[in-house]
């Protein structure tokens, strides 16, 4: 058995080894978090003094600091919104060891200089912006399958004469992270003296929702202008599982569409690799042939854009 026979063994038992670590682990944690019924929000309630040290400890958790430049806030309630608990020190830990890695893996290819230093912290923001938008947008999902639940909750409670920052009260004590922790904050920044319509308006900046919007305006119109603030969340939690159904029809019918997209794109790379390890000569021949570079970035520039059309097509507002 030759080297390139073996390093495929190697590859291949790594690969079912992953995937059987994760079949097995990946259950487990999910039932952990259905049976956490509590929000970290109440465990701190537990721990701290007051109210007042609750919020002031959640709001020391998010984001890195108050900042005033736009380019900056944002970056700022992008980090807040994907719920972590970052230690600044740990955070630039962290960006330096990546950068260090990559200024390496660079400089193998382009030679350790400027060039392997730029791309690599180039490249070590894109990874972290990479790592921040995509627990972000699994924050956001979870907040929104939890949304209509809390909407009846508060309708209920509404309708049975609690004011609003109770009813947000209680959507804090009934509900789960992140929407128990979030609405609990909102409550208790009422309470504390702040009008209704800031503090809904910090809570949809915390989370980052877009259908978050229709609860705040529904809310904010409430306070100004009075009417059946219950009669119109009802309607709206009617709306958002409507739109939340036909979110995951549009989903399952061009699932199979999704799937060939990422086998398409992916493929080219995975014959790429199996066949440099099998015989690492087969394209010795044309990588100096000038048409190389050209085709090369052609078809990646076609992958990208034919990417990013099937990602418009399956994923839009409405």
């Amino acid at each position: 058995m030759g080297a390139n026979e073996l390093w495929i063994i190697t590859v291949l038992v790594f690969a079912a080894t992953l995937l059987g670590v994760q079949a097995v682990y990946g259950p487990i944690v999910r039932s952990r978090q259905a049976n956490k019924s509590t929000n970290r929000r109440l465990g701190q309630s537990a721990e701290l003094a007051g109210r007042s040290d609750v919020v002031n400890a959640l709001r020391g958790e998010r984001g890195l600091a108050e900042l005033d430049y736009p380019v900056l806030r944002s970056v700022n309630d992008l980090i807040t919104q994907t719920g972590l608990r970052l230690n600044r020190n740990v955070l630039a830990l962290a960006v330096f060891a990546l950068s260090v890695v990559l200024f390496f893996v660079w400089g193998f290819i382009f030679g350790r200089g400027v060039m392997a230093l730029l791309l690599a912290f180039g490249s070590t923001l894109v990874i972290i912006f990479a790592f921040f938008s995509t627990v972000r947008q699994r924050r956001i999902a979870r907040f929104a399958e939890l949304l209509p639940d809390s909407i009846d909750v508060i309708v209920r409670a509404v309708r049975v004469g609690y004011p609003l920052p109770a009813a947000l009260s209680l959507v804090a004590r009934e509900m789960p992270d992140p929407i128990g922790a979030e609405f609990g904050m909102t409550a208790d920044e009422i309470s504390f003296g702040q009008d209704t319509r800031t503090a809904v308006e910090g809570l949809y900046r915390r989370v980052g929702l877009d259908d978050l919007v229709f609860l705040v305006v529904a809310i904010n119109v409430q306070t100004q202008t009075g009417g059946n603030l219950a009669e119109i969340l009802s309607r709206l939690s009617r709306l958002l599982r409507n739109r939340t159904k036909l979110q995951l029809k549009i989903r399952a019918l061009s699932a199979d569409g999704r799937m060939s997209a990422l086998v398409l794109s992916l493929m080219p790379f995975i014959l790429l690799a199996g066949i440099t390890l099998i015989a690492p000569n087969y394209f010795a021949e044309v990588r100096s042939h000038p048409l190389v570079v050209p085709a090369l970035v052609y078809g990646m520039i076609s992958l990208v854009v034919g990417n990013v059309i099937m990602y418009r097509m399956v994923n839009f507002r409405f």
